[in-house]
């Protein structure tokens, strides 16, 4: 996997896309591979995990030990095929760069319209979801101005550390993976000592529990490793390190989920019915304390979720800009900071009135066809790009030629075909809204941005 630095790699003769030639885009590249490391488990492991035990053994009761790590090895495939994308680019966009070089302007623009509509939607609902998870803790949270104070200061807070810079963005995310991570650590390392094999193994799943709930359940659980290259223009050596992070999360999310799942389904009692299963598991064990440690970790948690969003989402806002689809004034860099501050400002614009709202939920149905186009997309990008950059030196290359890759695009339709009709219909009005954006779209700008 070890590749030569970003600025070392020239086109050739047979590779003369703006893909192989070194990105001078004005940004500073100060993000190093742990931080990357971080920055991608901490986009993994949202308030998701704290609901996980429940809702997956409310649909597959003792086997949802076994499906965690089923879903672990799928979403693994596609994971390996975003590390072989990533290390063909240098430069931020993600899926986004990924199909637009492999596919045209087109299929690109689609992508990233549908990615970025996912990101604004999530900045929306993790901020009302903090409040909500904050009035567990401080009642006041839960409505009138308390309420509003809990969404709008940690997303204005966020926003300006990601303004100020990219390693600060990045080491707050850092900072709040390991603050989200360590409750995790603590009820698996304590719990398993109290864990009834027999009550784990005999769990039983709802009468109304199904396969198809399941299956994008577990699917979201390990979303987000997605967004790992976004910000690729701002990491020291994006094509070694993101590969690298990339496979290093989808191991330590998947042992943390198994762990988790396993833990909870022997020693909660009725775990299938538990609104907070986690908290509840660990007051058993570890009495009041520990209930309230994982009440704290699960607002951290949707605290650290967050963080990442708005650092890689505005990214994606930037690629589309600077390629003609926006107003120039998303495709600059701040002066000082050399961020997109107006890419990233403009984020948080959008999303702050969506999370006062509550309309955010319209929008958050579009995540679910927002995600798969961008792993479906990638996935058939892949062997596309080793054709088109087969002089590429270096870079990562998944075993078995294009076995994965295709079996990876094949695990996306079975996903889609789980998905509920109103997602589909909101996908695809986003997409028709998508194709007269693009009829609207600009020349790209070239050149390093002022």
């Amino acid at each position: 996997m070890t590749t030569p630095s970003p600025t070392a790699v020239a086109p050739t003769a047979t590779t003369t896309s703006s893909a192989t030639a070194p990105q001078d885009l004005g940004m500073k590249r100060a993000v190093s591979r742990w931080e990357i490391v971080g920055f991608s488990i901490n986009d993994v492991i949202g308030s998701g995990v704290y609901l996980l035990p429940a809702a997956a053994a409310a649909n597959l009761g003792s086997a949802s030990v076994g499906a965690i790590v089923l879903a672990g090895l799928g979403v693994l495939m596609l994971v390996l095929c975003f590390a072989e994308a990533a290390s063909y680019f240098d430069r931020p966009g993600s899926a986004y760069v990924y199909t637009r070089e492999a596919f045209g302007e087109w299929v690109g623009f689609e992508v990233g319209w549908m990615t970025w509509l996912a990101r604004v939607s999530s900045v929306a609902s993790l901020s009302a979801g903090f409040a909500r998870a904050l009035g567990y803790l401080w009642p006041q949270a839960n409505e009138g101005l308390g309420r509003g104070l809990a969404i709008a200061l940690p997303l204005l807070l966020l926003t300006a550390i990601n303004v100020v810079g990219v390693k600060s963005g990045a080491r707050t995310a850092v900072f709040l993976a390991i603050t989200k991570t360590l409750p995790l650590l603590l009820f698996i390392s304590v719990g398993i000592f109290f864990v009834s094999w027999e009550q784990a193994a005999s769990v039983a799943a709802r009468p109304d529990g199904g396969l198809g709930a399941a299956v994008l359940l577990l699917l979201f659980a390990y979303a987000g490793f997605e967004n790992t290259a976004a910000p690729a223009g701002e990491f020291k050596n994006p094509r070694r390190d993101v590969p690298f992070a990339l496979i290093v999360q989808i191991g330590v999310v998947t042992f943390i989920y198994t762990a988790v799942q396993w833990v909870a389904l022997g020693t909660l009692p009725g775990v299938v019915d538990a609104k907070t299963p986690l908290a509840d598991a660990a007051a058993r064990f570890l009495g009041g304390w520990g209930g309230l440690v994982m009440t704290v970790g699960a607002v951290l948690s949707i605290l650290g979720t967050n963080s990442n969003t708005v650092l890689a989402g505005p990214r994606y806002l930037y690629a589309l800009a600077r390629d003609g689809f926006g107003p120039r004034a998303l495709a600059s860099l701040h002066p000082r900071y050399r961020t997109p501050a107006a890419a990233i400002l403009t984020q948080t614009a959008i999303a702050l009135p969506l999370a006062f709202s509550g309309s955010f939920e319209v929008l958050a149905t579009l995540s679910v066809v927002a995600r798969l186009a961008t792993y479906f997309g990638t996935a058939l990008a892949v062997p596309v790009l080793r054709r088109k950059l087969r002089q590429q030196p270096g870079a990562f290359r998944i075993p078995g030629g294009p076995v994965i890759p295709v079996a990876a695009a094949a695990l996306c339709v079975v996903f889609a075909m789980s998905a509920q009709a109103r997602n589909l219909v909101a996908g695809a009005i986003a997409l028709a809204v998508g194709g007269v954006l693009y009829a609207l779209r600009g020349p790209p700008r070239t050149g390093t941005p002022e």
